[in-house]
């Protein structure tokens, strides 16, 4: 028998976020052991197992899954066990490991690099955007991955900063692992598979369960694999601060961007500092120094932008551009210039060292 298939076999049964994972396999580290004692009967169901768990295991047996364990073969789905090698060293003490992990792309990057979370709002406004970009691009250009769950928002923003900076970023679902939620953002998984990144999930092909309680499940891997996790812009009730919740259980340290009083986006990060839950995030060093990281300096010092030294257009530009993102419609609206004369300028002004691109075609003032 491949014991892969004894793997599955278990996992399916306890289920995914099983607070009793860790406890079950220090009584059976061997899955295929366990099925063997089960059908011979010398032995009964691990007492530390459910009732429907303990029923599964004895109505089901690992060659059950030998169609699911081709498909991932020839998927190029990889799937990842405890006694694998690969996988992710960060998780084998939680006491809610995951029994199988499902990863698509490059399952290398899932040890060995320092971790870092990135999470937010998924209706965020453009400070938690360029916040969440600019810290995360900073840090991954420092090599430290960026976890996060490819969810829209703030988690696509860590994950693009990543991938701009050339740093593999890893994205956890809470869906089967053949499926992208949203769609929208199937382009962007794509990237991080072909780049050197990976996308895990607990689930698997065509997983067929309901998705109640999946996504906050996966939360906790986000935070297990983080060794510090960042939340750039949260409401005060939201599935990120579910995120912070597993990393103070695993004692992960938490920063949070501070943000505006009048602000509903930030009343969870500004209630995560008021009490003390976090530390204040306001650049990529304060996440580098809790990691005990020295920032490496660039290796080129970069000329100061004058603004005589562009064109007329540009100056215009940049006379309307500061520290919050702005698009080419804000722009031509300020400059009275149309759209094309403002993308030139801005084109001019990124070149120059005026100006910074954001996502959404979007500049800030340098």
């Amino acid at each position: 028998m491949d014991k892969t298939l004894a793997w599955l076999w278990l996992a399916d049964a306890v289920g995914s976020g099983c607070q009793y994972a860790r406890e079950l396999l220090d009584l059976c580290p061997d899955p295929e052991a366990l099925y063997e004692g089960l059908r011979s009967g010398r032995e009964a169901p691990p007492f530390c197992l459910s009732d429907g768990a303990a029923r599964q295991l004895l109505d089901t047996t690992p060659f059950d899954y030998e169609e699911r364990l081709d498909h991932c073969l020839l998927s190029g789905i990889e799937i990842l066990t405890p006694d694998d090698p690969a996988y992710p060293e960060r998780f084998r003490d939680l006491p809610d490991l995951p029994l199988v992990l499902y990863v698509t792309g490059d399952k290398d990057c899932l040890n060995g690099r320092r971790y870092v979370g990135m999470v937010g709002t998924r209706r965020p406004g453009a400070y938690g955007r360029q916040a969440a970009f600019e810290i995360s691009l900073e840090l991954a250009r420092q090599g430290t991955v960026i976890v996060s769950g490819l969810a829209d928002g703030l988690d696509s923003e860590g994950h693009r900063a990543a991938l701009q900076a050339g740093t593999p970023t890893i994205a956890f679902l809470g869906t089967a692992i053949d499926k992208t939620y949203p769609a929208a953002n199937a382009a962007l998984r794509r990237q991080i598979e072909a780049e050197g990144g990976a996308v895990c999930s607990e689930y698997p092909p065509h997983y067929p369960g309901k998705t109640t309680g999946t996504f906050l499940a996966r939360n906790r891997l986000i935070a297990a694999q983080s060794e510090v996790l960042c939340v750039a812009e949260a409401r005060l009730r939201s599935g990120t601060l579910n995120t912070v919740g597993h990393a103070e259980r695993y004692g992960r340290p938490v920063l949070a961007v501070p943000g505006s009083i009048y602000s509903a986006l930030s009343q969870g990060t500004n209630e995560l500092l008021r009490t003390h839950r976090a530390e204040v995030l306001c650049r990529a060093a304060d996440v580098l120094e809790r990691l005990g990281v020295a920032a490496e300096a660039p290796a080129e010092e970069t000329a100061v932008f004058s603004p005589g030294s562009v064109s007329a257009d540009a100056r215009a530009v940049y006379e309307k551009l500061g520290p919050t993102a702005q698009g080419v419609d804000a722009l031509c609206a300020a400059t009275g210039l149309p759209a094309g004369r403002v993308l030139a300028a801005c084109t001019e002004l990124e070149l120059s060292g005026g100006a910074q691109a954001l996502p959404g075609r979007r500049y800030i003032a340098i």
